[in-house]
This record gives structure tokens, sequence and C-alpha cells, in this order.
């Protein structure tokens, strides 16, 4: 048996790079490469890559203090707290490392809140595609089997259905009286930039409200401005009861949070959770700067403008090409579908300087910072499509020009 020979576990398929700085949507590999960041650490820097006021603001922070404990007050906890009540017209925040721990604290929620009326084995409705995280109970809230296999036996106490079918949640409710919350991603991620729609949305805040159901919209991925709002189930203008938080919320420093709204938000007393990391000043400080960063540079705004320009190129440059199945998205959330699984993609893509990556299998996935310029959104469609373009021609044969 051959041995690994690094001392990490054996856990990425890791692409053959290293980045050594950046610098707004680019960055540098250690051998001097340079590279358009269509990623941004899937969706976490916000602000791209060495942002004056972040840096700056970091800078100042590890200077003055860290870390403490959640044994002791910390103002910028509070400070930010406030910052994400008024932003979600929501009451009160827990804040955590990442975005499993804030998924798995709404799962505790739903919990808690099952109890609270009565049920002894409180159930919680997840999606067909959905992602959650990798810890014992968000994986058993996800869809992907891959991420189930060799770590069963499943946290009980799911059902799930297919998305945007709100005939099935009604059904499901009549089924199972001890459904104590529905749970689903505004936008899901992992399963391939796939949104909830606006009436689905829409018809079951009504009926979580109806039933009393927990509502909880998973914005780890699609929060922070990436859509053009500040969270993405803003575009139906509903309120969910519980709303976890993380990647671009610190724009790179881990961090996340829950937000939470009505009774979900008194649900937790004290000895019912906690973090030793969570909530610590130096992530405070870079969600507070994040926060103000993306208002006043107005990086919804771009964000949406940038989004336009990508999905409209891709449009252009890709029309009538056999195998292409949708151009989808919101602001720089964008998903580009091929009939045929394309992973190989995101080396030829890093090959031609250009971050990105595959999910569902057929998903090219893009997540550019919100900072991202005009002009780098064209060189992302420029790089980008003859490489799609390259992919579906060799998988369907098609004769050179005759593509459009």
């Amino acid at each position: 048996m051959q041995l690994n020979p690094s001392a990490l576990m054996n856990t990425y398929a890791r692409l053959p790079v290293a980045f050594s700085h950046g610098e707004g949507a680019w960055v540098w590999s250690t051998d001097g490469r340079k590279f358009l960041d269509g990623l941004s650490g899937i969706a976490v820097n916000t602000l791209g890559h060495n942002h004056p006021r972040l840096t700056a603001g970091l800078r100042e922070q590890v200077g003055r203090l860290i870390h403490t404990s959640n044994i002791y007050g910390i103002p910028l906890q509070q400070q930010l707290a406030e910052r994400l009540a008024a932003l979600s017209g929501m009451t009160n925040v827990f804040f955590c490392n990442s975005g499993l721990e804030a998924n798995e604290a709404a799962i505790k929620l739903a919990r808690k809140h099952g109890h609270t009326r009565g049920c002894d084995f409180p159930k919680i409705i997840v999606f067909d595609g959905a992602f959650h995280g990798r810890s014992l109970a968000t994986l058993s809230a996800t869809a992907n089997p891959k991420v189930h296999k060799g770590f069963e036996p499943l946290v009980e106490g799911f059902v799930r259905l297919p998305l945007n079918d709100i005939g099935a949640i009604r059904q499901a409710l009549t089924q199972h009286p001890d459904i104590a919350a529905v749970f689903l991603e505004s936008i899901q991620g992992e399963g391939g930039i796939r949104p909830a729609q606006i009436t689905f949305l829409e018809e079951l805040r009504s009926l979580c409200t109806e039933r009393d159901v927990l509502l909880m919209l998973d914005e780890v991925q699609c929060g922070i401005g990436r859509t053009g709002k500040w969270f993405a189930h803003q575009w139906a203008d509903v309120l969910p009861d519980v709303m976890p938080l993380a990647k671009g919320l610190g724009s790179g420093v881990p961090i996340g949070a829950v937000v939470a709204h009505g009774k979900a938000a008194s649900l937790f007393e004290p000895g019912n959770h906690g973090t030793t990391f969570g909530g610590n000043p130096l992530a405070m400080r870079a969600g507070l700067e994040t926060l103000a960063a993306v208002e006043e540079e107005g990086l919804m705004a771009n964000a949406t403008a940038r989004g336009q320009e990508i999905r409209e190129g891709l449009a252009t440059a890709l029309s009538g090409m056999p195998g292409l199945r949708e151009i989808r998205g919101q602001g720089l959330m964008i998903g580009v579908e091929l009939e045929e699984p394309c992973t190989t993609l995101a080396a030829k893509a890093l090959e031609a300087g250009l971050l990105i990556n595959v999910t569902a299998d057929r998903v090219i996935r893009l997540l550019p910072p919100l900072v991202l310029k005009s002009e780098e959104a064209h060189q992302i469609v420029q790089i980008l499509a003859p490489l799609i373009r390259d992919f579906l021609q060799g998988v369907h044969s098609i004769p050179e020009g005759r593509a459009a």
C-alpha cells in the first residue's frame, strides 16, 4: 500500500495551484501566475482580496483584541447583531464560526420549537438538491447521497420533498403533524444554483404561519448582497423565522450567524447552545467592515449589473450550442448547466487563468467577488465561453465553425 506523502488528511481533490496574494478580483499563485477569481473562495471573499477598508480594520483589531470569551460581554457582537437585525427585519442573532454551525443551530431551534408544541419527535421538511453541511445532522438534511455514504446511520427527523412544490408541503404537513420547521436554501448553491421560486416562498410563508411551523431560510451562500439584495429571500419580500448566515459575512474571516424572528428568537436560553470561538472581536470586526463596505460602495447594485453582463455575455456567446441547458442565477451567483458532466472544466479554466468550479456534476458555478468590475465580468465571459464551447463540441462532435 502506498502511503500518502502529505501530512494533511486526504479530504480534497485539490487543483494543482496555491496562491500567495491577491488584489481585488485577482489572485497570484506561488509560482507567479495571475488568475481572475470567479469563485471568491466559494462566495466568501465578498470584498475580493486586500480590500483597503477590511484590511485596515482587521489590522487595527488584531492590535487591540482578538478573542475573549462569551462568558463576557463583546460590544462588537452587539453592534453586528443590531446591524443584521436592521437589514433583515428580524430581531435576534447568535454568532458562531461557519455555515455548518449556523445550520446546526437552526436545526436545534426547530426541534426546540417542536417540543414547545408538544411534539415528542419533531420533524423538519428539507428538499431535493439541498446542501446544509457535513456534520451528522446537516449531512442528514443534505440531499446528496455522496455526502451520506460511509456515515450512516443518518440523523432521523427529516422529511425530504421536491423543491417549489407547495402541494407536496401541504400533503406532508397533513401526514406529519409533528413537523416543526421547513428548512431550505433561498437559492441552492451546491445543488446547482437552483432558486426557490418567489411564489413558492410566498405561499410557504403563509402556510408556515398558519400551521405554527418555522420557516428557516439558509442564506449561507446566497446572502450578504450576492444576489443584489442583502438576502436572496428579499426578492420575494418574505420574512423567515430563522436565517443562517456565514461565508460572505466576514469576507474571508470565519464567521457564522443565526438570525431569528418571532417565536424562534426567544427559544434558546442560557445553557441551550454555545460556542468557544464564535462571535469573537476579530470576526465581528470583519462582519461590520464587510457590511459597511457593501453598503457604502454600492456593491449590491454592482452585483446586479455585473451578473447581468456575465449571463447575457455567456448567452450570446453560447447561443444555439447543443448540450447547453440553461444559464441562470441572480446577481453574482450564476450557474451554467450542461447536459453532460463537466467537472473537467474547472481544471481547464485554471489553465486559462480563471477560477471556477463545477457543482452537481453538470453546473458551472460562478461566484465572483462583489467588487468585480465591468471589464472583469467581460473577461470571465471571454475566457469561459470558448472553454464551454470546446467542451460541448467535443461531447456532441460538432464540426468546427458550426456553433454560433
